[in-house]
């Protein structure tokens, strides 16, 4: 696919903007040819009103299936919630064909490349805001943002000029975007936070229900 055919918002699998991103993506091409090992597409309903905006790919999670929290334990939480609350319908069988299709959501991440030790870079995150804009701005039924910990947080407050100061990240916290737009917090179901109980299946739970309400 060409870059004039790929979807807005959508970065090349062979994005080459990241110096240290490629090369830890052609450390793990040698490591794990099998894998996706490329820039992550999003994945859901294009006519979406809430955009789940996550850190980055995990390395044996979504740079191993090619789909945004696929594989990894944080899919185990994500995606059953999406089910639950009906913005997903099928099962969840943590492969990127397991036939799991959304509705109304779509999900994807500040950063489209998988990171060493999970941590991009401040250089890497504003290098990558380009395609959050223009999938935001290709969005036209978006009315909620999710924001899966705080460096997505910040990433949707950076793509709507919107001050960090003046909106700080906290678990369930509710941020006026536009006059169309708002945006929710949540901590990230990544396995560390539900291991320790920083976030529980019923905290997450509590955050879909005030956007099922914000959608009503």
């Amino acid at each position: 696919m060409t870059a004039d055919q790929m979807p807005a918002g959508e970065a090349p699998q062979d994005c080459t903007m990241c110096p240290r991103l490629v090369e830890f993506r052609q450390e793990n091409q040698t490591k794990f040819p099998g894998y996706f090992n490329g820039a992550v597409p999003s994945f859901g309903d294009r006519n979406c009103e809430l955009l789940i905006v996550g850190l980055a790919p995990g390395l044996h999670g979504a740079n191993r299936t090619g789909r945004p929290f696929t594989g990894d334990y944080a899919g185990d939480l994500l995606y059953p919630t999406l089910i639950k609350f009906g913005f997903a319908e099928g099962n969840y069988g943590s492969e990127f064909d397991d036939g799991l299709t959304l509705n109304r959501a779509m999900i994807t991440n500040a950063v489209r490349c998988v990171p060493p030790q999970n941590k991009p870079t401040p250089a890497e995150e504003k290098t990558c805001r380009p395609f959050l804009v223009e999938q935001i701005d290709s969005l036209s039924s978006v009315k909620v943002l999710l924001a899966l910990g705080l460096v997505a947080h910040n990433a949707v407050l950076t793509t709507f000029g919107v001050k960090k100061s003046a909106n700080k990240f906290a678990h369930g916290a509710l941020h006026r975007l536009s006059d169309d737009i708002c945006l929710i917090d949540s901590y990230h179901c990544s396995r560390y936070n539900t291991n320790t109980r920083r976030l529980t299946t019923e905290m997450f739970e509590d955050v879909f229900r005030k956007i099922t309400g914000l959608l009503a």
